[in-house]
């Protein structure tokens, strides 16, 4: 079977393309429109229409629109009605517009399609199948948070053979991710965009309205939660304090929900998906003071992630046996024919070393920071070693220097990434990580080689490399190592702030152009800023 999956509201449109059960391509929007999130600041807007990445995932495989067999909505807008917070009208007003648009998708970006080819998924139902479809394990438990969908906020289920059974369900207005939205509007960030900016504020703070919000917040004793209604301002606390009460109890509560999902399901193992299972401290509360023994969190779980779930779901459905996600690298890449040319065109000076590993280690060694342009771009929102800005983790003042390349802010952390087989022997924490969804704590003997690693409370958010998987950069940290003595590099997403992560190679070129950048690794080619 051959299903395209698509996600085209509220935010992060995104299509990805399943052939014979196999994970063939999966790309978000903003990386083509260059809009990030594909949303403009209007509420209750399908946002973009995910054509150029569905065009793009039929192209990659060779398909045109008639040879689909489906088209898979990551969302049910029969399901949707009115809540406390979203009148009926609004509630219509996005059947009606949803309804509207899905034909006028398949219209321009799937001519020839059979629209009787169309089906809706339920949008929980395409999270948690991005989660338990693609995760390696046969059975586990299933947990999706997030701010909402048709009339939900939250799913617990028992995957076995590829079924989903839902156990429970939270219904609208109560949701963890909405509380959470409000806090970043309230204090300062975009609304449904920037909620990993309070995560990252949250270490600077204590926990010092954490009663009051234990009062708000209370898990329901049956696998649910209820949320009520909070008025930030009058909570006495300092923006840190209140990120930091949030945070810690958005922790507890999810340790509860897994403690009672754990007891219905008797499973070992859980599987994650929705917007807040990118909250990698969470994700860490629950891997290490829940009840599972393992926890594997899908690497795009938010809303991008059911344009992938909701296509396996489909392809399940239709008899395939899906196979599991091996690798978050499922976006566009260029050959070394392509690159040069682009570099031609562009009339940049650059030179094509014997290794680019070995010339990136170098350049990082001395203490330069090097634009990372390689393979497939990541499906999600982290850079995990395709597109990917790199630095020196020995020099604490190397976190300033990357936060100032993407004009970001300055409380906001990096990311180290490490050698897998040599993680533990720095961090400690759950492993592997390779999708940089959870975090570590770094070994005290560690802490002073690699300062520019640690957020300030003491934590790394890694990613751990397999060579078998990238190869380009465990050669890479081989050769730093060899330099400096120490295998890790510090890592942040290839753009600067407001925009999409660097996708095409033109991307790439703005992007070391305007950021005082001192190298690009373009596939074999480097850029040297001095030339």
């Amino acid at each position: 079977m051959k299903v395209l999956g698509v996600n085209a509201v509220f935010h992060d449109p995104a299509a990805a393309l399943v052939v014979d059960g196999e994970i063939v391509a999966a790309a978000e929007e903003e990386r083509f429109s260059r809009r990030k999130h594909g949303k403009p600041p209007v509420p209750f807007s399908t946002w973009e229409l995910p054509e150029a990445s569905a065009a793009w995932c039929l192209e990659r495989a060779g398909i045109a629109p008639a040879d689909l067999d489906a088209v898979a909505y990551s969302y049910d807008p029969r399901l949707a009605p009115a809540s406390d917070d979203v009148t009926a009208d609004e509630w219509e007003g996005l059947r009606t517009l949803y309804a509207r648009r899905a034909p006028l998708f398949l219209k321009t970006a799937l001519p020839g399609l059979d629209p009787e080819r169309v089906r809706f998924v339920p949008h929980h139902v395409a999270h948690a199948a991005s989660a338990h479809l693609a995760c390696p394990w046969d059975s586990c438990a299933v947990m999706v948070l997030d701010g909402r969908g048709e009339r939900a906020s939250y799913l617990a289920g028992h995957a076995v053979d590829g079924r989903l059974e839902v156990l429970r369900t939270q219904d609208l207005p109560h949701s963890l991710g909405l509380m959470y939205e409000e806090l970043t509007e309230f204090l300062g960030f975009r609304r449904s965009s920037d909620e990993y900016k309070v995560m990252a504020l949250a270490a600077y703070g204590r926990p010092t309205v954490l009663d009051r919000m234990r009062e708000a917040v209370r898990p329901d004793g049956a696998g649910g939660f209820t949320v009520a209604p909070i008025r930030w301002a009058d909570l006495p606390a300092s923006r840190e304090d209140l990120a930091s009460s949030v945070q810690t109890r958005l922790e507890e509560v999810l340790v509860e929900l897994a403690r009672w999902l754990h007891g219905r399901t008797g499973e070992r193992r859980l599987a994650m998906a929705g917007g807040v299972a990118l909250n990698c401290v969470a994700n860490t509360h629950v891997a290490e003071a829940g009840p599972f023994d393992e926890v594997w969190v899908q690497p795009a779980a938010g809303d991008s992630g059911t344009a992938l779930g909701a296509a396996l779901h489909v392809a399940r459905e239709l008899g395939d046996r899906v196979s599991p996600m091996r690798t978050a690298a499922l976006g566009r890449e260029w050959s070394d024919d392509e690159l040069a040319a682009v570099l031609r065109e562009a009339r940049v000076r650059h030179e094509r070393p014997d290794d680019i590993s070995e010339a990136v280690a170098q350049v990082v060694a001395d203490d330069g920071i090097v634009a990372w342009f390689q393979g497939r771009s990541e499906y999600g929102p982290r850079a995990l070693g395709h597109r990917s800005l790199l630095a020196n983790p020995a020099r604490r003042e190397n976190i300033d220097r990357l936060n100032a390349v993407k004009g970001r802010e300055s409380f906001r952390p990096v990311a180290p990434m490490v050698l897998e087989r040599r993680a533990a022997e720095i961090f400690e924490g759950p492993m592997p990580s390779p999708f940089m969804l959870f975090t570590h704590r770094v070994r005290p003997e560690w802490a002073e080689r690699i300062p520019a690693a640690l957020h300030v409370d003491g934590t790394a958010r890694i990613q751990t490399v397999h060579p078998g998987r990238t190869p380009l950069v465990a050669r890479m940290l081989d050769g730093l190592e060899r330099r400096t003595g120490v295998p890790v590099v510090i890592n942040t997403s290839l753009n600067t702030a407001g925009r999409p992560m660097v996708d095409d190679p033109r991307d790439a070129l703005e992007c070391f152009g305007s950021a005082p950048v001192d190298a690009l690794a373009i596939g074999p080619f480097l850029v040297r800023r001095a030339a």
